[in-house]
């Protein structure tokens, strides 16, 4: 788009008796970015428009006018013709500016009852509004493409890890599970940032409100904000919902970020639990072998990215005193850019959920090694009235004659079994199984095969209850 970096009269140059520096007009200009904003804006002004006419602030025919105006500016953004200018400092003034030029003296109507600081604070949160409501599409989209996926893995038998050393035998799609769980979460978080994001703030003018017989419900009923702000002084310097939403993406970013661990370690030759598709992978200017996975990597790396813009708004307001302050203008940035990298990661992680390729032979085989179903021994002594502690002890004995003699529990002979505690007879082999060691937790929550189908219908009836 074209950029007018001429100097422009400017709405508030009254008072003054110089012309800006050009430096200066360009150092504190936000359009370069803020023109993102601009449909919310203009809907926005709309809006208002309707409001100042329905109280008899303006006539019919001059909202008629001013709506005409901003639709006209509205196709001419959209496609491409408008001029943007960077003496005119910002979406509001550059927009009020051009329905100015359109429609005469009658523009210059719009503003009032209002300023750029209810403005901008309206607009910023219309479109994190519809932010959220997209990246709240994408969430429920990759919750659902992990159920499908758990669904088909709901038995597939693989090491779950602590001090990521073999600990248990676990299910594929109960650890599947695990990841819709946090995300879960941060739909939930997600849906109790919006309802302070959606209350409308126009109406408090500067910092004070105004003197206007204004109807601030009608205009918030008009925006389909869910109510108003109730301080006119809070309204206009207020952040927290964009740096609630900062955090929400923060924590999101980190279970992506987690779960894009694992994928790498799955995918990697040590691992092979998993197969990423080529599509989702690149490959190597010197090394003609190497597969790497730099989706997962990218996004692993993108949320420090995320984690860095939640502390630069924390630190943008916390000297702040009351009412408006210029540092505000540098909280749109991190914003969009946030939005931007989340809305990316999830696209990517929507995209390729789907189509990974688990390796069940390989995952089984890891899950054998390592004395996996030790837990399991030492829950059966537990059952034969041996104490907890008892059977911690005989259990770590007959691991270390296992790691002597090269042998598996499950390997190991009965009569030898015998020789740790005379209590074990024969069925200790069902609990030194895979399957018996998956199959024994069965109960909510837990990775049976059984549970972890239940825990995905009742995943699924939560999405479509909108939870």
């Amino acid at each position: 788009m074209a950029k007018d970096t001429e100097s422009r009269e400017k709405p508030w140059q009254g008072r003054f008796t110089e012309p800006t520096d050009r430096f200066v007009e360009a150092f504190t200009a936000s359009v370069q970015f803020d023109q993102r904003l601009y449909r919310h804006d203009i809907n926005g002004s709309i809006a208002h428009a309707k409001m100042l006419a329905k109280c008899g602030i303006i006539t019919a025919s001059e909202a008629e006018q001013i709506l005409d105006g901003l639709n006209r500016i509205a196709d001419e953004i959209e496609a491409q013709e408008f001029n943007w200018s960077i003496a005119l400092e910002d979406v509001h003034m550059n927009i009020e500016s051009r329905l100015i030029e359109l429609i005469g003296d009658t523009g210059k109507k719009l503003h009032t009852g209002r300023s750029r600081n209810d403005q901008v604070a309206t607009d910023i949160r219309l479109y994190l509004r519809e932010q959220i409501d997209l990246i709240d599409g994408e969430l429920r989209r990759l919750q659902t493409a992990l159920l499908d996926l758990a669904d088909k893995e709901y038995a597939t038998i693989m090491p779950g890890f602590t001090h990521l050393q073999p600990a248990q035998p676990v299910t594929f799609g109960h650890h599947l599970l695990a990841w819709q769980s946090m995300l879960a979460r941060d739909t939930g978080r997600l849906a109790d940032c919006r309802k302070r994001v959606n209350l409308m703030p126009l109406g408090s003018a500067a910092l004070a409100g105004t003197s206007y017989p204004i109807d601030r419900q009608y205009t918030a009923a008009l925006l389909g904000f869910d109510g108003i702000t109730e301080n006119s002084l809070d309204a206009v310097s207020d952040r927290d919902f964009a740096i609630e939403f900062a955090a929400f993406a923060a924590l999101l970013q980190l279970h992506l970020s987690r779960i894009s661990e694992e994928l790498v370690l799955w995918n990697s030759a040590q691992f092979r639990f998993i197969d990423l598709p080529d599509s989702f992978c690149t490959g190597s200017s010197i090394m003609p072998q190497k597969k790497n996975p730099d989706v997962p990597e990218l996004v692993r790396g993108k949320t420090g990215r995320v984690f860095g813009h939640l502390f630069s708004l924390l630190t943008l307001m916390k000297s702040q005193p009351l009412a408006y302050n210029k540092d505000n203008q540098e909280d749109k940035e991190p914003l969009f850019d946030i939005v931007d990298n989340v809305r990316g990661c999830l696209k990517v992680f929507c995209d390729m959920i789907p189509v990974i390729r688990p390796n069940r032979a390989r995952m089984r085989e890891a899950a054998g090694a390592g004395f996996s179903t030790a837990t399991d021994l030492a829950d059966y002594l537990v059952r034969k009235q041996v104490p907890f502690r008892d059977a911690h002890e005989i259990v770590g004995k007959a691991v270390a004659f296992c790691i002597d003699n090269a042998l598996d529990l499950a390997e190991v002979p009965l009569e030898q079994l015998q020789r740790f505690c005379d209590r074990i007879d024969q069925d200790v082999y069902d609990v030194l199984t895979l399957e018996g060691s998956v199959n024994a937790r069965n109960h909510p929550g837990g990775t049976a095969p059984a549970q972890v189908r239940q825990a995905i219908v009742n995943a699924r009836e939560q999405l479509r209850a909108g939870q």
